[in-house]
């Protein structure tokens, strides 16, 4: 489970540090043991920040026997164990016990920051923003590629539904709990309240059309996809994303009557269309406009017309390759 790509929510935690420390230096601030906690706070920061995990929990747990008050540095603990987790080691007993003290240090950072307000907003801020990923973490770290244990996983995505109940990603978060489970009713269901949180968000319908792509949904994939270009019509991803899913349909599904191909294929070329429109140097709509234009000249009966739609295919891909140079030789 994901709720944030791993980069982004790296970028996060990274960004976090410096908050995380002004949180716990604030808290008895000028007493000696919680001066050594800020101390191995600060030195787990900088091996956290060069992925020196192992090293960065031994400063967290130090930081914590020091000043155990600290939601944020229990959230560091958690998260440099959960790292330490490898996937590919799963049921070894070693490994998985980190994933084991993850989620015991995402607990106590929840219970920690759940505690009373902060008088200071920032504190406050910060202390909310890491309850939150706590949370996420833990569903994650519940989830099938870790742990694998959904009935822990369920009731924590709906507490966080109930924090959070207009953040459409928590939905989708229980969406794929589902969905992993197999039970894609009660998925779909939660995609769906997914969009009615935040309808003029682009990209719930995005998320939406990848669990329809995921079930073999094409139509309702199609139809989610067209929605997003609604509350985005200025930005040519959007259409050139649709021409991709009309592309490859046309390509993977060998049931399609000709007919069936050649209205996707008009389909795929208008979105990419429009998305030189909008960016008329957008190389990736260009190759897709030719790729689908060669598929067009196999449906088409007219040798004339096939020669001329082949012609304007081998014209976007040599544009294409002109363009993809130039900017390789501008860096």
């Amino acid at each position: 489970m994901h709720f944030r790509s791993s980069f982004a929510r790296g970028s996060i935690l990274i960004l976090g540090l410096t908050v995380g420390l002004g949180s716990v230096a604030a808290c008895g601030r000028y007493s000696i043991n919680n001066l050594r906690s800020v101390k191995a706070f600060k030195d787990g920061t900088e091996a956290y920040k060069k992925s020196a995990f192992p090293e960065a929990a031994k400063h967290f747990e130090e930081s914590i026997q020091y000043n155990g008050d600290q939601g944020i540095v229990y959230f560091y603990l958690a998260n440099s164990y959960d790292q330490m987790f490898k996937p590919s080691h799963k049921g070894e007993p070693e490994n998985d016990g980190y994933m084991l003290k993850a989620v015991e240090n995402y607990q106590k950072a929840i219970d920690k920051l759940s505690g009373a307000p902060s008088p200071d907003p920032k504190i406050q801020e910060a202390n909310d923003k890491f309850r939150r990923y706590s949370y996420e973490y833990m569903i994650a770290a519940y989830g099938p590629e870790k742990l694998d244990d959904f009935a822990k996983a369920e009731p924590i995505a709906k507490k966080l539904i109930e924090m959070t109940p207009n953040d459409p990603v928590v939905y989708q978060s229980l969406g794929r709990l589902y969905e992993d489970q197999g039970r894609y009713d009660e998925a779909e269901e939660q995609f769906k309240k997914a969009v009615a949180a935040k309808p003029d968000d682009p990209a719930v319908y995005t998320a939406i059309a990848g669990y329809y792509n995921r079930q073999g949904m094409f139509d309702q994939t199609m139809s989610a996809l067209e929605q997003r270009t609604k509350y985005e019509p200025n930005n040519p991803e959007a259409y050139h994303y649709m021409a991709t899913f009309y592309q490859d349909e046309v390509q993977k599904d060998f049931r399609l009557t000709p007919a069936q191909k050649k209205a996707y294929i008009m389909k795929g070329l208008e979105a990419d269309e429009k998305a030189l429109t909008l960016n008329p140097n957008y190389i990736e709509a260009m190759i897709y406009k030719g790729i689908l234009l060669r598929q067009q000249a196999t449906v088409e009966k007219d040798p004339a017309l096939q020669k001329r739609l082949v012609e304007e295919a081998d014209k976007l891909r040599s544009k294409a390759l002109d363009m993809q140079k130039k900017a390789g030789a501008g860096k």
